[in-house]
């Protein structure tokens, strides 16, 4: 299973961001994409997770900023990022697991390279 992540880039706060994730590979047993992100200095943490049938959860920090989707005909995941602040700034990162949804991050054995957003103020 691979994943991509694209669709970051500089937008200026209070702006509006959407990243997608592409899977590919074996993934008829994909049930859960999650978005997460790495700040400069910090840990990772989560974002979000949708399962296949579209549950979703959310970080708290998302404050209903963000929605997460997917398109299972398409084999894609998509973050919507909406009214950005300076704190959003970090790198992107898209994962996928079978099993039950979670949002613990060493359940997730597909990863996908990341992708950087820069909120500018």
């Amino acid at each position: 299973v691979q994943l991509q992540a694209y669709g970051g880039g500089l937008v200026q706060a209070g702006g509006s961001l959407r990243l997608s994730c592409t899977v590919s590979g074996r993934i008829f047993n994909i049930n859960v994409i999650g978005w997460y992100r790495q700040a400069p200095g910090n840990q990772r943490e989560m974002v979000a997770i949708i399962t296949r049938g579209g549950v979703t959860d959310y970080a708290d920090f998302v404050k209903g900023r963000f929605t997460i989707s997917r398109d299972n005909a398409k084999k894609e995941g998509y973050l919507y990022l909406d009214n950005v602040e300076p704190g959003d700034t970090a790198v992107y990162y898209c994962a996928a697991k079978t099993g039950v949804s979670s949002i613990v991050q060493s359940e997730y054995p597909y990863w996908g390279q990341g992708t950087l957003v820069t909120v500018s103020s």
